[in-house]
C-alpha cells in the first residue's frame, strides 16, 4: 500500500507557514511544517510520496537551492514554490530547475489548494509507474537467457523465422519460448508484451536475465 502522500510546508516566516499548516490542514491533507530548508533535507530521506511548498527567498537554503538539491537527490517529488511581488525571475528559474509551480503573494487559498492537488495527482501517477516498472523487471529478471534473447527479437519486430535463424534454433522452439515468455511476464498479448517492453526499455539493457 502506497504511503499517505504529505504536504511539505517550509517557510521562515512563523506566520506564513502556520497559515498554509491550517488552510492546507483545513481542506483534508496532512501537512508537516518546518522553518527552514536545513530541517526538511534531514528527513528527506525518508521521503518517497508527497508534495513539498516551499517560499523561495528563505536564509541560509533557499527555495532555489533546495529545488536544485531536490532535483539530484529526489527529481520526482513535485515543488511549489511560493514568491513575493516582484520576483517573477525567481519564479521563472524555478520552473525551468523544475518546480511543478508557483504561487505569488499574496495567492488566493483556492488557487493554492487546486494546485497542490494537481502536484498530488502528478506523485501519484509518478508511484503508480514506478510500482509498474518495479513489477516488469521482478518478471523480466524471472526470464532464461534463451528467453530474454527471444524477448528481445519481438520487441525488436521479427518474426519467429527470423529469431529462430539468428539463435539457431527451431521456429518450434522459437514458438515454446514465446509462450513461456508471454506467460512469465503476464502479456494477453504480443502488442501488451512489448509496451512492457518498451516499457522497461529493455533494450538499454537495465533487466538481467537468469542463466
Amino acid at each position: 500500500m502506497q504511503p499517505e502522500a504529505i504536504i511539505y510546508v517550509i517557510d521562515d516566516d512563523d506566520a506564513v507557514r502556520q497559515s498554509l499548516e491550517f488552510l492546507l490542514k483545513t481542506a483534508g491533507l496532512t501537512v508537516r511544517g518546518f522553518e527552514h530548508a536545513k530541517a526538511f533535507l534531514e528527513i528527506l530521506p525518508q521521503i518517497e510520496h508527497g508534495v513539498v511548498v516551499t517560499d523561495v527567498r528563505m536564509p541560509g537554503i533557499s527555495g532555489i537551492d533546495l529545488l536544485r538539491g531536490l532535483r539530484e537527490t529526489n527529481p520526482d517529488l513535485p515543488v511549489i514554490v511560493i514568491t513575493g511581488h516582484g520576483d517573477i525571475s525567481l519564479a521563472v528559474e524555478a520552473m525551468k530547475i523544475g518546480a511543478v509551480d508557483f504561487l505569488e503573494k499574496p495567492f488566493d487559498d483556492d488557487l493554492l489548494i487546486a494546485s497542490v492537488r494537481l502536484a498530488l495527482n502528478r506523485d501519484a501517477d509518478v508511484a503508480k509507474r514506478k510500482a509498474e516498472l518495479g513489477n516488469i523487471g521482478e518478471k523480466l529478471a524471472a526470464l532464461s537467457n534463451r528467453e530474454r534473447q527471444v524477448l528481445d527479437g519481438l520487441v525488436a519486430g521479427n518474426a519467429n523465422k527470423t529469431i529462430a535463424f539468428d539463435l539457431g534454433i527451431s521456429p518450434r522452439t522459437v514458438e515454446i519460448y514465446r509462450a513461456n515468455v508471454m506467460t512469465k511476464m503476464a502479456a494477453n498479448s504480443l502488442s501488451d508484451l512489448v509496451r512492457m517492453a518498451m516499457q522497461a526499455d529493455i533494450l538499454g539493457g537495465p533487466g538481467k536475465a537468469k542463466t
